[in-house]
């Protein structure tokens, strides 16, 4: 009895959550008024995520990978004081959210919008807890079982050569897609806004500053560091609004989309072969308290504030034909939103640095499983501060000017029409509270996000300051887009010096500089020609590049998860490969749907082949203005080149699967396939019990 009776309590407890986290869903999902408070999503996701975390990770982790907390980690065998090192796992926490915690679970949410704050939510809350968390934690379980190696290198090792170097190829390819997207958020961010632009360019000196000081000024002194590094990160908002109002100051930092693309790509060579510690990891160290702060400030706000959504919960755009991006609901939400409910670039993190620094294997479940729920819950307060704003304002910002209009007067109007008022007054208003001179066709989902936080920030923080939240919030973009820019464009560098050493060696040694620089370049030539294409597309370039990005970042996920199939039934666990297989089918089904529509629909605004050739025949018969003119040929060649991309992709997705159903069949059937790579078990010697002993 007394069992029962201590069991009581936990059933009362976890049926109330259950209940509770039941109706909020229903609430959100059956709500059909002229607003809905901000709260049910809260409610909804921090139930959906307490259930997910409490038992669907419990049984994946104690059934299906069966964690032993006795194993020797790769961290404890390999000690080596740089790569591989015993951490412990509140840092290790911290390390995996800031490497994962990119724009993408602000971005995707906020753009995913236009089609009501419905789809979106849903998604995010269903697909982080049976999709993206599974996805993280087996991955990373997988690869601290194969002494940390990478995704590709495990694709090689459990698939064979064909779909090892299938996965290594589409990883590449998908990298150099993910920068480039990112890299034109942050560039339709900061053109002609001296105040973001000066704001944003501050952190580079400060970041050089704090590696110099940490390292060379005074070694060690972290206290020190952090708090010079955060001051002048506050000053230098502060200072951009100064430099802003001043006449002959802010000429200097006003540049248009293609010369800041050209500073980003500068950038991210610099950031690529510079010395790690003087510019890549005092940035990432800056950008972790500015990523924990703001997130932490903006959920305070929405608790406080507990605002209505103004955006509907379905608008008449998902028929595909949305402003901000063609295509239907399905497939389109579930590739935008490409991070906050499944990410692929996750499982490049959890197969790369992670691995090598957990002490002990049970902390994969809170590490992987943990870490990217968090991430969905910044996706859901990104989804929150996109609906607040009046679906007028959003639409303004977010819609590029060659589909509402160039003159902010006939935008408005367009927009208007649509059923969602906005003037061009309104929007001149917003602009100048908000420090800027434009906020009409600010494509990228960036500058209405950060007019959605600034918003709430500045009703609990102090409502004079709107300009100051305002540019606070993009500094806070542009850090979240720029630590992922640096960092992956220093992983795309190692991956491709690994290809090139098969080569010749010398390439191939990370530690020589014509390797290091030979590399470097043609990872940001890579990424610099799409990004560059970006911001010459009339349509803002987000209308073409986010889609791909999001396909592409899903197929890396689909790469993960077919891996990860193959390596639970090698291991004798078929009865529970549903676990991975279920949103690896998903994932097959929806990126494939997405890439065969970018490749063949005749929506000219969602078709890569179909835009060619009406670029193509306009230019034949002399349509084009001549301001379309001058960009035509490109323009016409980068939708080929994206329609080649996309189907490479999806050659190397259905190729990977064949693979993967391949090796399946061969272990049920009993004939030869790759042997499991998995290491034998070492006892640990960090365990407290075999210490003792």
């Amino acid at each position: 009895m007394s069992g029962n009776k201590s069991a009581l309590p936990f059933t009362l407890l976890w049926s109330a959550v259950t209940l509770l986290g039941a109706g909020a869903i229903g609430g959100i999902a059956l709500h059909r008024g002229e607003t809905i408070n901000s709260m049910w999503l809260l409610v909804a996701a921090v139930c959906v995520y307490a259930l997910g975390y409490r038992f669907y990770s419990a049984f994946i982790a104690a059934k299906v990978l069966m964690l032993d907390g006795s194993r020797a980690t790769p961290a404890e065998r390999f000690n080596d004081g740089q790569d591989f090192m015993p951490t412990h796992k509140w840092v290790v926490f911290g390390h995996h959210f800031a490497a994962i915690a990119g724009p993408g679970p602000l971005i995707g949410p906020t753009l995913a919008a236009q089609f009501g704050y419905l789809p979106g939510t849903l998604w995010i809350l269903i697909g982080a807890v049976l999709g993206g968390c599974v996805q993280d934690f087996v991955t990373l379980f997988f690869s601290i079982r194969r002494d940390g190696r990478s995704l590709g290198q495990m694709a090689k090792d459990e698939l064979g050569v064909i779909g090892g170097s299938a996965a290594m190829l589409g990883v590449m390819m998908i990298m150099i897609i993910l920068i480039a997207v990112l890299g034109l958020v942050v560039v339709n961010a900061m053109k002609h806004s001296p105040w973001a632009t000066a704001t944003v360019a501050a952190t580079i000196p400060i970041a050089v500053l704090m590696g110099l000081y940490l390292h060379q000024l005074r070694p060690g002194r972290v206290l020190e560091t952090s708090l010079i590094g955060v001051s002048l990160l506050i000053l230098s908002v502060i200072g951009g609004g100064w430099l802003d109002a001043s006449p002959d100051l802010r000429g200097w930092f006003d540049f248009d989309a293609k010369q800041l693309a050209v500073m980003v790509i500068v950038y991210g060579f610099a950031a690529a072969v510079l010395p790690v510690w003087l510019l890549l990891a005092p940035r990432d160290y800056l950008s972790t308290f500015m990523k924990l702060g703001t997130i932490s400030a903006l959920a305070f706000s929405i608790i406080l504030l507990r605002p209505e959504l103004k955006m509907p919960a379905l608008t008449q755009f998902i028929d595909g034909s949305g402003p901000i991006f063609g295509g239907k609901l399905f497939p389109f939400v579930f590739i935008t939103i490409a991070c906050g409910a499944i990410s692929g670039f996750h499982a490049l993190i959890s197969s790369g640095t992670t691995p090598k620094l957990l002490a002990n294997e049970t902390d994969a479940r809170f590490i992987g499983y943990g870490a990217m729920m968090m991430e969905s819950f910044v996706a859901i307060m990104a989804m929150i501060a996109a609906t607040v704003l009046e679906p007028g304002v959003y639409f303004a910002i977010n819609s590029p000017a060659g589909i509402v209009g160039k003159e902010a007067a006939v935008a408005a109007a367009t927009i208007s029409g649509w059923g969602f008022p906005v003037s061009a007054e309104q929007m001149q208003q917003l602009a100048q509270t908000m420090g800027e001179t434009s906020l009409f066709a600010r494509t990228g989902g960036a500058p209405s996000l950060a007019v959605g936080m600034a918003s709430l920030f500045s009703r609990v923080f102090g409502q004079d300051l709107l300009a100051v939240w305002y540019h606070f919030a993009i500094m806070f973009e542009a850090l979240f887009i720029l630590t992922t820019l640096d960092a992956g464009t220093r992983v795309a560098r190692f991956m491709l010096q690994d290809m090139l050493g098969n080569f010749s060696p010398g390439l191939g040694k990370t530690g020589s500089y014509p390797g290091i620089l030979l590399s470097s370049a043609a990872v940001v030539c890579g990424w610099g020609y799409f990004l560059y294409m970006g911001t010459i597309d009339p349509l803002g370039g987000i209308n073409s590049l986010w889609p791909l990005f999001g396909i592409a970042n899903q197929m890396l996920a689909a790469i993960a998860l077919c891996v990860a199939t193959t390596i639970l039934v090698k291991t004798g666990k078929l009865k529970y490969v549903w676990v991975t297989a279920v949103p690896l089918s998903w994932l097959i089904l929806v990126t494939s749907c997405a890439a065969w529509e970018k490749l063949f629909a005749s929506d000219l605004r969602i078709g890569f082949l179909a835009h060619a050739a009406d670029l193509s025949d306009k230019l034949a018969r002399g349509l084009l203005a001549d301001e379309q003119l001058s960009n035509a040929s490109r323009l016409i060649f980068n939708d080929y080149l994206n329609a080649g991309l996309t189907a490479l992709f999806l050659l190397i997705i259905w190729l990977l699967l064949a693979d993967t159903l391949r090796v399946i069949y061969c272990v049920l059937s009993g004939k030869n396939f790759p042997q499991s790579s998995e290491t034998p078990h070492i006892p640990s010697r960090l365990v407290e019990d075999w210490v003792r002993d």
